[in-house]
């Protein structure tokens, strides 16, 4: 790595990653309501939307990126996730999103090259 790298420019700011990813769930879904044939697509739509800004900050990172789009209809959801990394420069961040008739939630991983 370079010796004239910041902290902050080897490491997962999770407000920058925070941001990103509500821009790309709002971009993609906004106001939309629950449509079935639609949810594949609106997936992807996000992942890459935020693969393609994560990348432009141009961070020594490998990115993994997960969405699940799901219509809110009374039914549990339950997640887990663990990770075996460098804690001070790797980074994860989780983000719930929703409107009247989904919830979208998104998880961002980063690590550190």
């Amino acid at each position: 790595m370079d010796d004239f790298q910041t902290a902050e420019e080897l490491t997962f700011v999770v407000d920058d990653v925070s941001n990103i990813v509500k821009e790309s769930i709002e971009n993609t879904i906004g106001g939309a309501s629950y449509t079935h044939n639609k949810v594949n697509q609106w997936n992807s739509n996000v992942v890459e939307q935020c693969l393609n800004q994560l990348t432009k900050l141009n961070k020594p990172f490998k990115y993994i990126v997960t969405c699940v789009i799901m219509q809110k209809n009374g039914a549990g959801l339950h997640t887990a996730s663990s990770c075996y990394w460098d804690s001070n420069t790797d980074g994860s961040c989780t983000i719930r999103w929703e409107n009247k008739t989904m919830y979208c939630i998104v998880s961002v991983f980063g690590l550190a090259i």
